[in-house]
């Protein structure tokens, strides 16, 4: 049977970036369709996505998913074959995972990088998952950060960078995350505006 995977997608969104690891961490083909967040919003968006009408959205066979990491989630259940899960095994690290992606969506993502949570390679040990997908979309925004606060991300939290290094080492990450230059030219632009 042949799978259909459209990514209603945004360059820039961290949320988006989530999504975009997890189908490549699983190694699968899908179809990124950009959509304009600036200005309307496609009639696609709309009806797949009627109650916060924002990106992103999978669609598998049809039937939209929403929210990312709901979507990461879905990705590793139904893809559980295909390489190493996201998700741990374990229920009480499965539960500590969503604790933690669900502190980065509340709290933002600048409250857990001052706190450089990372002890180990990745944040679910030696295996890179769930929760280093839910925070390393944001590890392209450090620059901005950097110039806007007028401070060394390196400096500040030395192993979230190191953290961040080795996750932009993964294939699935590196060519998910945009360029950090051209999301700073993309602030910048906006709060020209």
């Amino acid at each position: 049977m042949s799978e259909e995977l459209i990514l209603l997608d945004f360059w820039s969104s961290p949320f988006t970036a989530r999504v975009r690891i997890a189908l490549r961490e699983k190694g699968l083909e899908f179809k990124s369709v950009d959509e304009d967040l600036l200005g309307s919003k496609s009639q696609l968006l709309l009806e797949t996505n009627p109650v916060h009408k924002q990106v992103p959205v999978l669609i598998h066979n049809g039937k939209p998913v929403c929210e990312s990491t709901i979507i990461v989630q879905y990705i590793d259940e139904v893809w559980r074959d295909k390489a190493a899960p996201l998700m741990p095994s374990d229920p009480y690290e499965r539960a500590n995972a969503r604790f933690w992606a669900d502190y980065i969506d509340r709290k933002s993502a600048s409250n857990c990088w001052s706190r450089s949570l990372v002890r180990k390679p990745f944040f679910g040990g030696d295996i890179f998952g769930f929760v280093d997908v839910s925070l390393v979309p944001f590890s392209c925004r450090f620059y901005t950060l950097e110039k806007c606060g007028n401070f060394s991300m390196a400096d500040e939290c030395p192993k979230l960078i190191s953290w961040a290094k080795r996750c932009m080492e993964r294939e699935s990450v590196s060519r998910s995350l945009p360029d950090q230059y051209k999301v700073y030219d993309f602030v910048m632009g906006l709060q020209k505006k």
